[in-house]
């Protein structure tokens, strides 16, 4: 039974098409999970609108990122896939938990100093305290482990200092989250444009970028592309920030270590080098993406998995906001 496994949580937003980086360093990953714990896998479409979408977009955004995390191998039968906005749980819990965080914790985080500058024109209260709903998002459901990149880490203790406050006043509520760090080379797939920058979906450069749906000479073009150094040889040495980050795509696709490849490639040209490393990844996300149109064009399964998602995870929030309701000192809601 699922009430003893416990609780992985992760979200992403429908924001923009999920890149390699997002496969390798987090979705691929995560259908490993399933067996041994009970995982929620969230499209955070409230965290997307602090900044401002187009209605129609977001929400064909919704179901595209739903359907990737199926092609990306997440069964809806082992994992609760839904969207953020079906559960009431996750707004009234990050309202109340505005109330636990500190003006001053949010001043410092990072992510909000970033989107500030991005968005002059709409510096809103949601992009300032969006990080106490991404703590609901996590502590609604009792989560013990949530995967983190590197930049999401300061939002995650954040989200455990919310945790010990509130379990500090009002006792034992909730599980305080522990990080799951993918440290293996393929965790941070960085810029091909700028290797020394970490590769984002919302990046303006789309040669920086290779997305999961990107068609295969797109794919290879891209990589055709990416910035390297002025020398030639395939080898993992500083100052070989391109050759590294390509060689850590090229090693997360075709499983082979730093050394392997190498040897591969040893007195072969860059040319050479990136012409495979375009094509072990147009291969190997040939699949996903097949697999994605299908799914595409099956909005009533589609459908049906929000539904029962939306269902099991709502069932599964009253629990802890029960609690949560308790506690602060509402009164019991009434059953209509």
């Amino acid at each position: 039974m699922y009430k003893d496994k416990k609780v992985v949580f992760s979200g992403v937003q429908p924001s923009g098409q999920l890149t390699i980086g997002n496969y390798l360093g987090a979705i691929k990953n995560f259908a490993e999970f399933s067996d041994e714990y009970r995982c929620y896998y969230c499209v955070v479409d409230e965290h997307a609108i602090t900044v401002r979408q187009n209605p129609a977009e977001l929400r064909r955004r919704t179901y595209e990122t739903l359907a990737l995390y199926i092609a990306c191998g997440l069964d809806p039968e082992k994992n609760v896939l839904f969207v953020q906005s079906h559960v009431s749980g996750h707004a009234e819990l990050g309202w109340i938990l505005d109330c636990y965080t500190m003006f001053g914790e949010l001043s410092r985080m990072t992510q909000f100093k970033d989107k500030s500058k991005k968005n002059t024109d709409n510096i809103n209260a949601g992009l300032f305290t969006y990080p106490a709903l991404m703590a609901a998002d996590i502590l609604l459901y009792q989560t013990e482990m949530v995967p983190v990149g590197s930049d999401q880490k300061q939002h995650l203790e954040l989200a455990r200092n919310i945790a010990e406050r509130f379990n500090g006043i009002y006792g034992e509520t909730f599980v305080v989250p522990e990080p799951f760090i993918n440290k293996t080379p393929s965790a941070r797939i960085m810029s091909l444009a700028e290797p020394t920058k970490k590769m984002s979906k919302s990046d303006e450069n789309e040669n920086a970028t290779v997305r999961i749906l990107d068609e295969k000479d797109v794919i290879i073009k891209k990589f055709k592309r990416a910035v390297t150094d002025s020398g030639s040889e395939v080898r993992a040495l500083d100052g070989k920030d391109g050759i590294i980050n390509l060689m850590s795509i090229y090693g997360a696709f075709t499983g082979k270590s730093f050394e392997e490849i190498e040897r591969e490639f040893e007195g072969r040209g860059y040319g050479d080098f990136k012409l495979c490393v375009g094509e072990a990844c147009a291969d190997a996300l040939a699949p996903v993406r097949e697999e994605f149109k299908r799914l595409m064009n099956d909005k009533a399964y589609l459908e049906d998995v929000i539904a029962k998602g939306a269902m099991e995870a709502y069932r599964d929030s009253l629990k802890t906001m029960s609690k949560v309701r308790r506690k602060v000192g509402f009164i019991e809601k009434p059953r209509f």
